[in-house]
């Protein structure tokens, strides 16, 4: 039997280790910044404000009013656009109608009360003129006015005509209608319409 030859074994390969004394070797040595207060999360600053009292401030009777009748605040504060416009024609009425008002609880002439009516009758045609057939034509404002326009054209026409014809016509029956005591009841009539439509056009916005 043949022996076979032996041959020597390599020493086996061990890992590349650094040293323990190169391992402490590396790295920062000393004592590191302490940053912890750097980074801390603000607080968000609080401050109490101060107010003055000031006396009468919210007593009703020392605000102003607001400047509806003014033009400037309509078109500027309120926007212009077609209900401002409307509320602008509406704010004119109301003085027309406060001066209606005011000539018969005054027991004003026929003239005064004539000339005022005509105003206030020229008046809500504009505004007919303006908004018929438009939304605002649906409020209850612009309906109570174009009722009102017929009333008082029949009022002022009664009243002129009773002036005119009276004289000629106290002791027929056809003069009863222009009687003193039937027109007085008329304008009462006319009155109270008059206040009724007054607070309706007050409350328009």
């Amino acid at each position: 039997m043949l022996a076979l030859p032996v041959f020597a074994s390599k020493k086996e390969a061990q890992p590349n280790i650094p040293s323990q004394t190169f391992m402490n070797q590396k790295g920062y040595e000393g004592s590191l910044p302490d940053i912890i207060d750097k980074f801390q999360p603000s607080k968000p600053a609080s401050a109490t404000p101060v107010f003055e009292a000031e006396e009468g401030f919210d007593d009703p009777d020392k605000l102003k009013p607001t400047p509806r009748d003014n033009p400037a605040f309509v078109n500027i504060i309120l926007k212009k656009d077609k209900t401002s416009t409307y509320i602008y024609d509406i704010n004119k009425i109301i003085l027309l109608v406060e001066a209606l008002i005011d000539c018969i609880e005054n027991e004003e002439n026929v003239q005064l009360f004539v000339a005022k009516a005509t105003n206030l009758e020229f008046a809500i045609g504009g505004l007919r003129d303006s908004f018929e057939g438009k939304p605002e034509s649906y409020y209850t404002s612009y309906v109570k006015l174009m009722s009102l326009c017929m009333h008082v054209k029949a009022m002022a026409e009664l009243r002129r005509e009773g002036a005119e014809y009276n004289k000629y016509l106290a002791y027929q029956a056809a003069g009863s209608v222009f009687a003193p005591d039937n027109v007085n009841k008329e304008l009462h009539y006319l009155l109270d319409e008059l206040q009724e439509v007054l607070v309706i056009l007050r409350e328009v916005e």
